[in-house]
Order: C-alpha cells, then structure tokens, then sequence
C-alpha cells in the first residue's frame, strides 16, 4: 500500500453531554470532516479506561482520540479530569507497546463547538496520515 493510498481509521471516544453533541451540531449544521473517524459515544470522557484505548490501538485503529467538556464543564463533576490522568497513563502505555505518542491524543469540545470538532478531527486524520498506518494493523 502507498502512502497516497493510505486512509488512517481513527476511534473518537466522545463525551455524550459535550463531544458528540458537538459530533452532532457539527453534522447538522453541514460542516465535513473526515469519514475515516468513527465516533464511539461514552456517558463520560473519564470512563474511557486506558485498556480501552491500547485495545483499539492492538486491534487495527491507527489512532486513537478522547474528547470530553472542557475543565469545569463536566457533567460528572470531575470525570474529565480523571480522563486527563488516564491520557498521561495511556502516553506511558504507548511507549510500551512500540507506538507513537501522536497515536493518541486528548481534546475538550463542548456542545457548542460543532466547527471545532470538525477541525479537530480533521487535524487528528491529517497527522495519522503523516505517520502512516499503525504496526499493529
């Protein structure tokens, strides 16, 4: 496979209360962004285990992002902030499994930021591409 040919998948982990309603608000109001990222839709940004992620990763999933409310914003009180120690865990468990910190990334859309999702999604299928399909795909 070339790399012109290459078309990464990506799993967004997103918070039901923020990230997929701004999934959603992106969608409805027309905005494009890759259809290389399947949307997996949590009740919080902090349930998303690590294990969860590294699995995608093992399976096939060239990356992998998290989406949740922003600081202060999280429908569960702290639940973001429990995602973010989790990203720095995840960070240390790529090292491990012989991938790039960029296969991972960690990102606070609100419900509001249709226009935001899009570009972040776009931005996380962009710098997969670069880095070419995953080791373990």
């Amino acid at each position: 496979m070339s790399e012109e040919e290459f078309e990464p998948t990506i799993i967004a982990f997103c918070c039901n209360w923020c990230s997929y309603a701004g999934a959603d608000l992106a969608g409805t109001s027309r905005i494009q962004y890759p259809p290389n990222v399947r949307n997996i839709r949590v009740m919080c940004s902090g349930m998303v285990h690590p294990n969860m992620v590294i699995e995608a990763l093992t399976k096939g999933a060239d990356g992998v992002i998290i989406c949740g409310c922003h600081p202060g914003d999280c429908h569960y009180i702290e639940g973001n902030l429990r995602a973010e120690k989790r990203a720095e865990a995840i960070d240390l468990m790529l090292e491990d499994f012989g991938l790039e910190p960029e296969r991972f990334r960690l990102e606070w859309v609100s419900a509001s930021e249709g226009p935001r999702f899009a570009e972040v999604m776009k931005d996380v299928v962009e710098s997969i591409r670069e880095l070419g399909p995953s080791p373990y795909r």
